[in-house]
């Protein structure tokens, strides 16, 4: 009981960094210059190589002979436990930037904390992640500020984006069933303490950037759950279609 737990914690974490990963190498020869198409490339790599890491460790888990590529490609998006928010489109380059923003702010906070799991392998990998992590930060939030102290059209559109996306943030801080017992254990991170240092990383970059924090904004949850948005399922229908129309085939 207690690994098939451990499985499901390591699960969500492949999962998030997966379907991140995904959405980010969208922007491939799609960016606004080339600096930027680069830099977007590179932390989608980032992500897909954190993916693997959990998704390996989550095959020894699982113990079924199960390969990582198998979770990757072979399940259906009911059975995929990234947070709603990794699944969101890119839409445009201010929706991309204040995803990108929300999640390493939670990422470097929670990697932080999960440097210090007694489970030698997540805190192998949070060691590893966190330095990637604390990039991808100052670099979205340097495009936060950017974008919202910017032009008057750059400042219209990632307003929006984040009275958007807010709703979907405070499911990075709920925890369920599995995440208490991690937390028992010392494995895994408590998230609730984390929303007061997010909130602060928020106020700080909204505050340079003359941008408004929503208020009253009705919050979206059940990632964790299996719960997703329509998203989440075209996004799959692109990633998984090699392996679903020519199943095992091989280079």
């Amino acid at each position: 009981m207690a690994t098939d737990l451990l499985y499901k914690y390591v699960l969500g974490l492949g999962d998030d960094a997966l379907i991140l990963g995904q959405r980010l190498s969208q922007w491939a020869y799609k960016g606004p210059f080339l600096e930027e198409d680069i830099a977007l490339s590179n932390i989608s790599l980032d992500m897909f190589g954190r993916a693997n890491l959990f998704l390996e460790y989550a095959t020894i888990l699982k113990g079924n002979g199960t390969s990582a590529d198998e979770l990757a490609f072979k399940r259906n998006e009911r059975e995929f436990r990234n947070h709603i928010l990794c699944e969101q489109p890119n839409g445009n380059f201010a929706d991309t930037m204040v995803r990108q923003f929300f999640l390493d702010a939670f990422y470097k906070l929670f990697l932080q904390k999960l440097t210090e799991s007694k489970d030698e392998q997540l805190s192998a990998i949070a060691q590893k992640s966190i330095k990637e992590t604390t990039y991808h930060l100052r670099h979205s939030s340097k495009w936060i500020i950017r974008l919202g102290d910017g032009t008057p059209e750059s400042h219209a559109k990632v307003q929006p984006a984040i009275n958007n996306l807010w709703m979907f943030t405070n499911e990075l801080f709920e925890m369920n069933e599995i995440d208490h017992e991690m937390v028992k254990q010392k494995i895994g991170v408590d998230c609730q303490p984390l929303k007061m240092e997010w909130d602060k990383i928020m106020d700080e970059v909204f505050t340079e950037a003359t941008l408004k924090k929503p208020e009253n904004i009705h919050m979206t949850t059940g990632g964790r759950e299996g719960i997703h948005t329509e998203h989440l399922g075209h996004l799959l229908s692109d990633m998984q279609y090699l392996q679903r129309a020519y199943p095992d085939a091989q280079w």
